[in-house]
């Protein structure tokens, strides 16, 4: 693992960028209780479930998870013959991955998860639940003992497969270091990995990027195992930074580089990207008529290689069938999906410009970049309405490019261009503004590698 993290080139490096520029776009982890199209065939084949393996620990974890944060209720109480039901057919059809944890559904999930699961051989799926110590008073070792210690017990297991420390983020490291490791909890959860009653350690993302920052670059100490951040192809380059997230672009890149793998929550972003535009389905109907705005948004986050699990809440067993089916096999998105899925987030939302004030803080690179430059010229692109770049086959595409070259020609020298990032991160802790530089070079850096 160690001469993986090591030996990324700049060639590796560039490679990742422009993959993930040209599949700018992303989903939701619990789906909402609505349906997305039609239902699979009823003997569909689980052998046509996408598999992913763990790289730590060889776990093959089927591609699409099951989220049971909503479950199939009447009047508040749980259907637990229907989470029987639906828990049978996932598994039935190669989904072997649930997620839970003590705050969901009223607080009643893991008993529900525990019951529908434990009528199964343990081998035959992975539970993560995950330490949920909001309040204060739970910040010592002995409530997260005893949390970890009543989730075996209602989820009837011995040991969890996937635990993770619940909404890590917050208010910065300081917090997470009194929520979590001053206190001995995170020392007493890695000696429960050791011991085998907790086979996978992670943590799940909301909130400080200073946080994930502090979490990804002391791995060494943590040795996590995964990490859940939201994603979808609307977070990847367009999260809503007033509530506190981060682009997905940014969270995933910084897994990949750590050699760490993601499960992904929010694939359709609180649903909001089973339901997108008239306009937008039609610029989706015209590439793949039969499929829906859902189904899109799965197969844009499955792939992403670095994903070992897209978790969805599957309230209905229509909504079910149809998640099944689309990673029964997965068709990864085509080169010009991805760059429609682009599109269309663009189209959403806009495009923004870099918020950087020129206070030359980043400066100077030890690489020659002229990092406010780039931004600089690059925000006038974007202003002038030059950039975004239409489709290769727009009549103005190849003016528009010509323009944009031009502009980076005369305002920069080409030794301090974009294209020189090396991902070394030594200008990210002294960005003022925050501004993830590395994943901003590679976007400037796809558009001037274009032809």
């Amino acid at each position: 693992m160690e001469e993986n993290k090591q030996n990324r080139s700049r060639r590796d490096f560039l490679k990742r960028l422009g993959w993930g520029g040209a599949s700018a776009v992303g989903m939701m982890a619990m789906a909402p209780l609505t349906t997305f199209g039609k239902p699979e065939d009823e003997t569909a084949d689980p052998a046509k479930m996408v598999i992913r393996e763990n790289r730590r620990t060889g776990d093959k974890v089927s591609l699409l998870g099951y989220g049971m944060m909503r479950l199939p209720s009447n009047n508040r109480a749980i259907n637990q013959d229907m989470v029987n039901q639906e828990v049978d057919y996932a598994l039935a059809h190669g989904v072997n991955y649930f997620d839970t944890a003590p705050v969901y559904h009223g607080g009643r999930s893991e008993e529900a998860v525990g019951i529908a699961l434990s009528r199964h051989p343990r081998d035959k799926y992975f539970v993560a639940t995950k330490l949920s110590n909001f309040g204060r008073d739970q910040w010592n070792l002995e409530s997260a003992k005893k949390m970890l210690q009543n989730s075996m017990e209602k989820l009837k297991v011995d040991y969890i497969d996937y635990y993770l420390l619940h909404s890590v983020g917050g208010n910065g490291p300081d917090e997470f270091k009194a929520r979590f490791e001053e206190n001995g909890i995170v020392e007493f959860l890695q000696q429960e990995r050791k011991a085998g009653r907790i086979r996978n350690l992670g943590f799940s993302f909301h909130g400080s990027i200073e946080t994930f920052d502090y979490l990804i670059d002391n791995n060494d100490d943590f040795e996590w195992d995964f990490v859940q951040i939201q994603m979808n192809y609307i977070d990847w380059r367009h999260a809503d930074t007033r509530r506190g997230n981060t682009d997905a672009e940014y969270l995933y890149n910084k897994l990949e580089k750590a050699d760490i793998q993601c499960v992904i929550m929010e694939p359709l972003l609180g649903g909001r990207l089973a339901k997108v535009p008239e306009d937008v389905q039609t610029m989706m109907k015209e590439v793949r008529p039969s499929d829906s705005p859902a189904r899109w948004a799965f197969r844009w986050v499955g792939s992403h290689p670095n994903v070992l699990t897209v978790l969805s809440g599957m309230t209905t067993m229509e909504v079910l069938k149809e998640n099944v089916a689309t990673y029964s096999p997965l068709e990864v998105c085509t080169e010009s999906e991805n760059a429609l899925m682009t599109k269309i987030a663009d189209k959403m939302n806009g495009v923004p410009v870099i918020p950087c004030t020129d206070c030359k803080y980043c400066m100077p690179c030890a690489f020659g970049l002229d990092i406010p430059g780039n931004f600089s010229v690059y925000n006038k692109a974007v202003n002038d309405g030059v950039l975004p770049l239409p489709d290769k086959s727009a009549s103005d595409y190849q003016k528009r490019l010509d323009t944009v070259n031009k502009m980076f020609q005369k305002g920069l020298n080409k030794k301090q261009w974009a294209t020189k990032c090396t991902d070394c991160e030594a200008c990210l802790p002294k960005c003022p503004q925050h501004i993830r530089i590395p994943n901003q070079m590679g976007r400037i850096a796809e558009i001037l590698r274009k032809r």
